[in-house]
């Protein structure tokens, strides 16, 4: 059974919402409290398939690092 698992969305809204706000992976690294990278960042803004684990942390960092709530929904369209 051969079944593709499709793994690249195209580009995220949360690089927008960075862009917006004027933040970099650097920044949501340095806001997040829990252990995420620079390449975890980069891979949520080009749309690699993330763990919703990963996901939560990035939307955490990014909530802390903004100032704003934003929701899952709203960084992610997958």
């Amino acid at each position: 059974m051969n079944i593709e698992i499709k793994r690249n969305f195209g580009e995220q809204p949360i690089r927008q919402i960075m862009i917006d706000h004027d933040l970099k992976p650097m920044d949501l690294v340095a806001a997040s409290t829990e252990q995420i990278t620079h390449k975890m960042v980069s891979r949520a803004c080009k749309g690699r398939r993330l763990t919703s684990n990963v996901k939560s942390k990035i939307l955490n960092a990014l909530n802390k690092a903004a100032g704003k709530e934003y929701s899952m929904k709203e960084l992610f369209n997958y």
